[in-house]
C-alpha cells in the first residue's frame, strides 16, 4: 500500500516542491523526506482530510523549512556566482509560457503559492483556502495582488494569454 501512495503522489509532490524552491534535487529530497516523515507516522494521520491534501501540507511546510534554512541560503550565493556567467541572449529566446513562469517563480512565496495552486493546480479557492489554512478572502486578495505583479512584470502580449 506504502509503494501505491509513493508511486502516486510522487510525480505530484515533485512539482509543488520544485514550485516552491526552484530547485529538482532540493524537491526530491523535500519529497523523499516527506514520504519517509509518512511512513514513519502514518498512523498519525486522522483522515480529516485526504491523503493527497496530507501529504501536499507536509511538502508546503517542508519547503518552507528549507527556505529558511542556511542550505538554501548557500546554495542561493553559489548560484548567483555560476548564473553571472550564463548566456542571457539564450534566456530572451524562450516561449511565452517559460516568461510567464519565471515570473510567477519571481513573486513572493505568499503570493506565488495561491497562484501555483488556483492556476497550475487548477484548485478553486475555497480548496487553496483550505489547503493553506486561510480564509477564502485572502486568497482571493492574494490573487488579485499577484495577478497585478504579473501584469506590471510582463509584456502586454504574455499577459494576455495569462488572463485568458
Amino acid at each position: 500500500m506504502f509503494d501505491e501512495i509513493v508511486a502516486g503522489q510522487t510525480e505530484y509532490l515533485l512539482r509543488i516542491a520544485y514550485l516552491y524552491v526552484k530547485d529538482w534535487q532540493a524537491a526530491e529530497d523535500i519529497v523523499q523526506d516527506v514520504f519517509l516523515t509518512y511512513y514513519e507516522k502514518f498512523e498519525q494521520f486522522e483522515a480529516k482530510s485526504s491523503l493527497k491534501t496530507y501529504l501536499v501540507r507536509m511538502t508546503i511546510n517542508k519547503c518552507k523549512d528549507y527556505l529558511k534554512s542556511w542550505r538554501y541560503r548557500k546554495n542561493v550565493l553559489t548560484n548567483q556566482f555560476f548564473q553571472a556567467k550564463k548566456d542571457r541572449e539564450a534566456l530572451l529566446e524562450q516561449t511565452e509560457r517559460l516568461d510567464i513562469a519565471n515570473a510567477v517563480l519571481k513573486l513572493p512565496l505568499h503570493l506565488r503559492e495561491v497562484i501555483i495552486h488556483y492556476y497550475y493546480n487548477e484548485l478553486p479557492v475555497l480548496e487553496v483556502a483550505q489547503l493553506l489554512s486561510l480564509s477564502d478572502n485572502t486568497v482571493k486578495t492574494r490573487l488579485r495582488r499577484a495577478r497585478q505583479v504579473l501584469k506590471n512584470q510582463l509584456p502586454s502580449t504574455e499577459w494576455e494569454v495569462l488572463s485568458e
